[in-house]
C-alpha cells in the first residue's frame, strides 16, 4: 500500500476543489440557455464572474511567499480555509457588481440568444 505525503494530498484536494467549480460553471454556461429566464441567465453570469475572480485572487495569493514553519494537519486546515475564504470574497465581489463583467456577459447572452 502507497502512502500519499500531506502535501500531495493537499494537493489532490485542492485540484479536486477547482475542477468541481469549473465543472459547476461549464454546466451553467454550457446548458441551453434560450429558454432561461433573465433571473436564471444573470446568475450564470454571475457564477461566471465569482469563478473568474476567485482565479484571480488565487493567482495572487501564490505570488506570497508561504510560511513552510506550520505543521502539515494545520496546514491541510489553513488550505481548506483560504479556499472557502477565497471563494466567498469572490461571490461577494461578484454580487457587488463594481467589475461588471456579469452584466456584459449578461447583454452579450441576451443579444445572441434573442431574448
Amino acid at each position: 500500500m502507497s502512502s500519499i505525503s500531506m502535501d500531495n494530498m493537499n494537493l489532490l484536494y485542492s485540484q479536486s476543489l477547482q475542477k468541481a467549480s469549473t465543472a459547476d460553471v461549464e454546466k451553467s454556461l454550457a446548458s441551453d440557455m434560450s429558454e432561461a429566464t433573465d433571473e436564471e441567465l444573470m446568475d450564470a453570469c454571475k457564477q461566471f464572474e465569482a469563478y473568474f475572480i476567485e482565479q484571480v485572487y488565487k493567482s495572487m495569493q501564490k505570488m506570497v511567499p508561504d510560511n513552510d514553519d506550520s505543521v502539515d494537519a494545520t496546514s491541510q486546515l489553513k488550505d481548506y480555509y483560504e479556499d472557502a475564504l477565497l471563494s466567498q470574497y469572490a461571490e461577494t465581489t461578484a454580487n457587488q457588481g463594481k467589475l461588471g463583467i456579469a452584466e456584459k456577459l449578461y447583454e452579450q447572452m441576451k443579444r445572441n440568444y434573442s431574448l
